[in-house]
């Protein structure tokens, strides 16, 4: 049965990256950044890695955090069915949003289907109230505080280097910031987690204690120094004048190899982010099955899972991404890599540090959010409120309909079980 489910489970996953890992990557395709098949290899590889090394919180939010699993004490295997609903309802409404090219909310299907059994299983006194109220007070900041970094992003971007009379001069100048800033959020939020290991080595095999800031900032001081150098190097060698470039604009391109670190960031904290949405009820399923309890106190996420869903997410991505790239990159405003390096920055910023407090936002809220507040600086006329009235049309409905639907899977689920 576990096999079952855990091909269910990748199946869902598989549906979240062709619909949400797509939107992640967006706006680096729509700027012709970089191509789609470029794009499928950088998510591909950090999407998993996002999933496996930072996946974990989120995902044991959405286990146990929607649900007051100890109301399920006496009945585990309700609890159980009704995980396997939420995977079979996440799975179907993903797939046909992605059909439709609509960028939906994957939290909000799985937050809603868990909500919708659990209705019909136990009762609302189920439903953790206050978990839902702050997973939905995430859901509506999220694009206002995305949207806002981006805005700040773009005007300074904009102000002292697009607007100067001599741009590419400028953008010399700023190279050192612009690296400073982009691996400086990153490291901040991901470098203290995953240098542990190292601090753990060089104490115990070398015997070295170094203070815990130490490697992060080494690492830090070393990546930034050298994407500045290698940034003067390609300004300072004018390979573009060479170059049948696609874009005709010099400092365009240049600016293009900084959208390409941080749509490599967008991946890799989608899938520490939304990575949950999909294993997180195989998580509670296993720990269910091999325990024969609900998982309540010490649940922790096992690593086959995160690696299956990781895995999923990539294979969904590569094969039925295109059409949700499409409408992200191309279809709410005109972007070029200035303006889409600042909305990926401030969508990896606002969704690592949602993952790293363990909230279950939506990336697709946060690149929304991020390129309507590029299209407020650039000229409110140039922003398409047509695409934005279709993917708000969908992220309103996701939630009513998975609660729906999963609790008439869970009723048909329970009925066939008993």
């Amino acid at each position: 049965m576990i096999v079952f489910l855990a091909l269910l489970a990748f199946y869902v996953a598989w549906n979240l990256g062709a619909n949400d890992v797509a939107n992640s990557m967006g706006t680096s395709v729509g700027s012709k950044a970089v191509t789609l098949r470029q794009a499928l290899i950088i998510a591909g590889i950090l999407e998993f890695t996002g999933a496996v090394l930072f996946g974990r919180a989120v995902s044991e939010t959405l286990a146990t955090g929607v649900v007051k699993p100890e109301v399920f004490a006496d009945a585990p295997q309700i609890l159980l069915i009704g995980m396997v609903s939420v995977l079979i309802t996440c799975g179907l409404w993903l797939q046909f949003a992605t059909s439709k090219g609509l960028p939906v909310a994957s939290s909000h299907a799985v937050v809603g289907a868990i909500a919708g059994f659990s209705w019909v299983a136990v009762g609302v006194g189920a439903i953790d109230w206050s978990s839902i109220g702050l997973i939905s007070f995430a859901w509506v900041i999220t694009p206002v505080v995305s949207g806002a970094i981006a805005a700040l992003f773009y005007s300074v971007v904009k102000r002292w280097i697009l607007d100067q009379p001599d741009p590419l001069f400028r953008l010399r100048e700023w190279i050192p910031w612009l690296s400073a800033t982009l691996l400086g959020i990153f490291g901040t939020i991901v470098l203290p987690p995953v240098s542990k290991p190292i601090d753990t080595l060089l104490t115990d095999r070398f015997g070295i204690n170094l203070p815990t800031h130490d490697i992060p900032l080494l690492i830090g001081a070393i990546a930034t120094f050298s994407l500045t150098w290698y940034s003067w190097q390609q300004l300072d060698s004018g390979g573009w004048k060479e170059e049948k470039s696609k874009f005709p604009d010099p400092l365009e391109q240049q600016m293009a190899r900084f959208q390409l670190l941080s749509a490599c960031f967008v991946a890799f904290a989608h899938g520490s982010n939304d990575v949950g949405n999909a294993i997180a009820p195989l998580a509670a399923i296993a720990y269910i099955n091999r325990t024969g309890s609900v998982p309540v106190n010490g649940f922790s996420v096992p690593l086959w899972i995160l690696v299956l869903g990781g895995a999923g997410i990539v294979a969904g991505l590569a094969v039925w991404g295109k059409k949700v790239i499409a409408t992200i990159g191309e279809g709410i405003i005109p972007l070029q890599p200035s303006s889409g390096f600042c909305a990926e920055l401030a969508t990896a910023t606002t969704i690592l540090v949602a993952s790293r407090f363990g909230l279950p936002v939506s990336t697709s809220h946060a690149l929304v959010g991020a390129v309507v507040g590029i299209g407020a600086i650039q000229s409110w006329k140039s922003i398409r409120f047509q695409t934005l009235q279709s993917i708000a049309l969908a992220w309103l409905i996701t939630l009513p309909i998975s609660a729906a639907l999963g609790a008439i899977i869970f009723l048909g689920l329970r009925l066939v079980a008993t």
